[in-house]
Order: structure tokens, then sequence, then C-alpha cells
């Protein structure tokens, strides 16, 4: 069998090492930590391969507590204010508070001090690999991996602060940390250079699941030039008197300079397709049922035909309250689930109709019945009122049927009453877990396990072939070749069950973002393209959700859902916008430990 491979061991071999007599008890080796010569002397590879274990751990995942779709308009966090969030979702971030992109905070692995922390690690493994007696083969592959994971790093750190200082030798503590941003331009051309290296050691496939391929350093090259080329990066105006443009952007912006970052992206993406490596998940479902259920299934299978690069996880996975528990963490509360990153109704409502018309309100026969006829990724999506979940715990009593209720009905003349999933006070099950949007996450959540007594086992996927394809049609369509971007959108939406696009122009770039965004939702890639897109001011308006209301004062029932459902939108939390938020303050630690470094743009 495939070994699978754990991310949180910091060396798998520590205790095989053990310490001999010795006469002199001042000269021990530690016995909870393996020194860089043991490591790197050793011709034992699993020392090494250990080692680079721990760097991968530096790579963050969206199945922890809260995903960064909670800080978009994907989705709201029940625990937002407790959680630190607050901050985040009302601009108010500064460099003395970044809440929960803090070193320590729920998105900490983003922050800076976090991440260098591994890039150390990379330089580290990268100065000392030449020396090491293990066999060249070993050394080379994971040369390459560690290639690929100082890009990730790297790529993760501009995405969220812009240019950053490219260190590439592990500092010691008698070194100076004075050292400049490098510009935005020499970071992408950097990150882009580690994937290419990285793509030069690395094998198409590996033996160990979870391990970075040559696809994957391309696929990352991709998403990283794609980013480069949109809006943000090539719109210096946006930042009106800042003295340092260069350090979130480009400078030269002309339409030539443009198109070859158009070309750029597009070359990168093309290499990764023309591997023949990947291909679209069950791309000709017969028809909508089968497309939403491949869809869902897609994300609860150990490998598919379009994974990248993922991480794997057993059972026996053991973490903080706050890490691996999507069952936990995204079951409704009246299954015993934290209820956590619940969809917006701003993102249930953009999905488009089934046969590829926009969803409204304004629509007496959709608004009345909002759930019926739409894009089958809906449903493998998001749980919604009367969804069917799976049988309730044996202690929670009022649905036979495992149908999830996140409204309210009149149980008598004078009695409102909640569903068992409703967050109220009045007939809920674990209310304060309750989504405040009327809605649940149900992508990557297996229904077939109770997450209370069992942790499902479903891999994280960082990097997959349809983000690729989009990729691909998005560059096209920034070089003028809307053709070309059709098929490649029309390829993904024909695996989703959905008609053909014909769009053009501007209609046509709507149709990319709506791909991405329905296509690519709670992937942890929505944060990254409403800031490229800039669409910052749409993006962060309040948190809409739904209140469901079955039943009258003439006529009301003891059973939830009985009788015909009144839908109401309602705004359940504040949000704001400040243009600042396109990217990340720098800590004022940093600032202070280092007097090179120059604040980005608003803070």
């Amino acid at each position: 069998m495939k070994k699978l491979i754990s991310h949180l061991i910091y060396f798998l071999a520590i205790l095989l090492l053990g310490t001999s007599c010795n006469k002199d008890v001042l000269d021990l080796s530690p016995t909870d930590s393996v020194t860089d010569a043991a490591v790197f002397n050793s011709s034992d590879a699993g020392l090494m391969t250990a080692f680079v274990n721990n760097i991968y751990e530096g790579i963050p995942d969206g199945y922890n507590w809260s995903m960064l779709a909670s800080v978009t308009d994907e989705a709201h966090m029940n625990a937002g204010s407790w959680a630190g969030m607050t901050s985040i979702m009302l601009s108010q971030l500064s460099p003395s508070n970044l809440s929960a992109f803090g070193a320590g905070g729920y998105y900490g692995q983003y922050n800076w001090a976090s991440a260098y922390q591994k890039v150390r690690a990379a330089n580290l493994f990268l100065s000392k690999v030449g020396d090491s007696p293990v066999d060249a083969d070993t050394k080379n592959e994971l040369k390459g991996e560690v290639y690929f994971l100082r890009a990730y790093l790297y790529h993760n750190l501009v995405s969220m602060y812009g240019g950053v200082p490219i260190i590439t030798t592990a500092y010691t503590l008698t070194d100076s940390f004075s050292v400049a941003r490098n510009t935005y331009a020499e970071c992408i051309q950097f990150i882009s250079d580690q994937c290419d290296s990285a793509a030069h050691y690395l094998p198409l496939t590996q033996s160990e699941m979870g391990r970075a391929t040559k696809g994957a350093a391309l696929a990352l090259k991709s998403r990283a030039l794609l980013y480069a080329a949109s809006d943000l990066y090539n719109t210096p105006s946006v930042w009106g008197s800042y003295g340092h443009p260069e350090l979130v952007g480009y400078t030269n912006v002309s339409a030539s300079d443009r198109q070859a970052r158009w070309q750029k992206a597009k070359d990168a993406a093309k290499a990764v397709m023309d591997l023949g490596v990947y291909s679209l998940y069950k791309p000709d479902p017969a028809n909508a049922q089968e497309a939403a259920d491949n869809y869902y299934n897609l994300f609860l299978s150990m490998r598919t035909s379009e994974d990248i690069f993922s991480r794997y996880y057993t059972q026996n996975f053991k973490g903080s309250w706050t890490t691996y528990n999507p069952g936990v963490f995204h079951n409704p509360c009246g299954y015993h689930g934290w209820g956590t990153d619940a969809p917006t109704q701003q993102f249930v409502d953009s999905y488009e109709m089934s046969d590829g018309s926009a969803f409204s309100w304004n629509n007496a026969t959709e608004a009345a019945a909002p759930y019926q006829n739409r894009d089958p990724r809906f449903y493998a999506t998001v749980l919604y009122d009367g969804a069917h979940w799976r049988a309730r715990p044996s202690d929670v009593a009022g649905d036979p049927n495992g149908d999830i209720q996140t409204g309210h009905y009149y149980y008598d003349a004078n009695t409102i009453k909640d569903g068992l999933d409703t967050r109220g006070t009045n007939g809920g099950v674990d209310t304060w877990n309750g989504s405040w949007t009327g809605y649940y996450l149900k992508k990557g959540v297996d229904s077939s396990i109770d997450p209370v007594a069992a942790k499902q086992t479903s891999p994280w996927r960082f990097m997959r072939y349809s983000e690729v394809l989009l990729n691909y049609a998005e560059a096209c369509i920034g070089l003028g070749q809307e053709s070309e971007a059709r098929t490649y959108i029309n390829m993904i939406r024909k695996r989703a069950g959905m008609p053909a696009i014909t769009t053009s122009g501007p209609d046509l770039v709507k149709s990319l973002r709506y791909e991405r965004k329905i296509e690519l939702a709670f992937e942890e890639l929505r944060y990254y393209d409403i800031r490229r897109w800039m669409i910052g001011p749409s993006a962060y308006a309040d948190v809409e959700g739904i209140n469901i209301l079955y039943g009258s004062p003439t006529s009301y029932s003891s059973t939830y859902g009985v009788g015909t459902p009144a839908y109401k939108v309602e705004v359940v939390d504040q949000r704001a916008w400040d243009p600042k938020d396109y990217f990340l303050p720098i800590s004022r630690d940093e600032m202070n430990k280092n007097s090179k470094l120059v604040q980005n743009p608003g803070y």
C-alpha cells in the first residue's frame, strides 16, 4: 500500500538515536531534538526526509477550525468575534493588530514570522544537502521538494504582503537581520525560478502520497504567474502617493508589459496540461444529480485524476483542537457539529439556475423555492433548509428523515420554535454552534461518518487540475483569445452539469470569475481572487443570511417544515472594506527589528 506522509511529526527517527554512556557528562547530545550534524552527516535518508516533512507543515491547509473562506464573502464564522476575526472583517488591521493573522493566530501560518521560520529550514537544508552521504537520487528528489516548498512559502508571503526580503541563507543569531524588501517583480521571478528548479528534480509521480511532484511545481508556477498578471499588481496608480509602488506590484504596466505577463501565465498553465498526467474527474455526467454527486465525491476520495498536490491524514492524527477535523467543524449544530465557516447568503445567491441564468429574489417563482433548479455544485457544497443529510444522533429527536432544519415554525398560535439546526432560543440543539446565516458547509464533509464518533480522513487538495484549466482560460482572456478561454471554461461546466457559455468581452470575464468562485469554492483561493481582481468593496459587504418561517398564528404544526415557508434575507453581521486590506501590514515587531523594512500602503 502507498504510504501516507504525516505532517505533524518533526522527526520520525528521534527515538532511534539514544545516547551512549559518556564519561564527559557535559558532552551529551540532546534527547528531545536532532542536531543539524546528525541529520546531514548521517547515511540514513530517513532523517533528512523527516527534516523535509517538517517544512511541509509550514504550508497551511483549509481543514482547520477556521478557513480563509470566513474572511471572504464565501463564509461567516459563527465564533468570529471570539476568534479575533472582527478586526479583519472591519478593515481594522494595523501593524500592532494582525488579529487572527498574527503569530499564533488561527491564520498564523500565513504570518511573516511563521513563514520565515520554515524558509530558514529550507535554506538550511539546501546549504547542507550537497555534503550529505545519502545517495544522490534521494538527495536530488528531496532537493526538488524543498525548492518547491520554499517557492510555496514565498508565494504565500508575497500574496499576503507584496514584495518581501528574499533570504536564501540560514541566518544565525550573530547575523544582521537588517535587510530590505525585494521588489514584487523580483519576488515573482524568484518564485518562478524556484518552481523551475523544483520541476527539474521532481518526478511525475511519487510513491508516497502527499509529496511534491513535477506537476505540483509547475502548477504553483502557474498560480503565481496568473496572480502576477492580475489587476492589483498592474495598477500602481491605486496607491496614490505611496513612495514604494515597486513593493506591491509592477511599475512597468504598459499594454505590452501586461500582455507579456498574461503570456507567461498561459505558458505556465499549458506546461502542466502538457504533462499528460492529469484530467478532470468524471467529466461526462449523465444528468444533474450525477454531476452533483461526482463533485461532492471528488473531495472525499483519497485520490482522483485531477489531484496535483494534496495533504493526507489518518484517523490516528493527533493535533490541537483547532487542527484537522472537518466533520466536527462543519457539521450542523443539530448533529453536535460546530457549524464553522457557514456559507453566506450572498454566496448562496451567486449560484446560477440550472439553465445558466442568474438567480434573483425579484423573480417570484425562484424566490418561492430558492433551493430548486440551481447549479448542481450548489447541492454538493451547501447544506440548506430541507436538504437531506444523515440520520440524527440518538439523543436528538424531532427529525426522522435526517433533513436540515435551519428555520423557525409556528408550534401553536402563540409560540414560534426553532429547527434543530437553527441558531435560536427555542428548540434548537447546541445553539451556540448554530449558523448565523442559515446554511452549513457540505463540501469536503463526509455524510457517512458520525463526526462525534469518528474522524474522517479526506485529504486537503492544495492544487487540482480544474484550477490549472481556469488559470489557462483567464490568461487566454487577458490575451484576447476568447474562443480558447470558452473551450476550457466549458469543459469544467460540462463536468458540473451546466450549459456551455457563449459570452464575450466583459461578460466573458464575469463568466470566468463565476466559474472560479463556484468551482473552487472553499479551497482557500477566493481570498486571493478578491484581492487580485480588486473587488474588495463588493466582496466585503455586510453578511446576509436567511430567516425562514413555516406556518402562521392560524396555521401551525407541532412538526417542523409543515406548510409553505416564508423567506426573508437579513443582515447578520457587519463588514467594511479599506483598500489597504489588499495587503497585510508588516507587524510592528518586525519593523522594529529591521530598520530597512518599508511598511505597506495605508498602514
